[in-house]
């Protein structure tokens, strides 16, 4: 499977803008920074070029979680196509034989849209990222509000990754 590497680099541009609009001063920043504990003093601190930057190469990171985790064709193509293109167990008269056909007639090389990629990277914000955001935040002793600010960021971005990712990934 080759890789669209400039999908990929605009999936990892989305949390870099997400983050630019999410934690604006206007928008939730003023309470994230409360909920955090933060102050402009502490932010205007930090060396921003290096952080951009982390950011953009974990973002990018990030990217790469669509293929394995959402991209079911994937899969499809790693654990049964062997299996179709053998005839190891594929019997066009048996219900998986049927269904497997049916479904690389239907969607030949490609089952991805928009709203595969939105719903995907939904569960995964709920199923991995809040999860593990929540016991971080409860260890840290944060606010529910500050659980809440930083998932939705989370939430929406993913989504929006997956679902830049799932249209024109390929």
């Amino acid at each position: 499977m080759e890789i669209n590497w400039l999908v990929q680099i605009g999936a990892a541009l989305i949390p870099l803008v997400m983050g630019f609009i999410w934690y604006h001063p206007k928008v939730l920043g003023t309470a994230w920074m409360k909920a955090a504990g933060l102050t402009a003093e502490k932010m205007n601190a930090a060396n921003m070029p290096v952080v951009f930057g982390l950011t953009f190469l974990f973002s990018l990171l990030l990217s790469f979680t669509y293929g394995g985790f959402a991209d079911h064709w994937v899969s499809f193509q790693a654990f049964f196509r062997p299996v179709a293109d053998h005839g190891i167990g594929v019997d066009p008269a048996t219900p998986f034989g049927t269904e497997l056909k049916g479904l690389i007639d239907a969607y030949g090389e490609r089952y991805n849209t928009w709203r595969h990629g939105a719903v995907h990277g939904l569960i995964m914000s709920i199923m991995f990222i809040l999860p593990v955001m929540a016991i971080n935040a409860m260890f840290e002793r944060k606010s529910f509000k500050y659980i809440l600010i930083n998932w939705g960021y989370w939430a929406v971005t993913i989504m929006l990754m997956f679902m830049v990712l799932a249209q024109w990934g390929r």
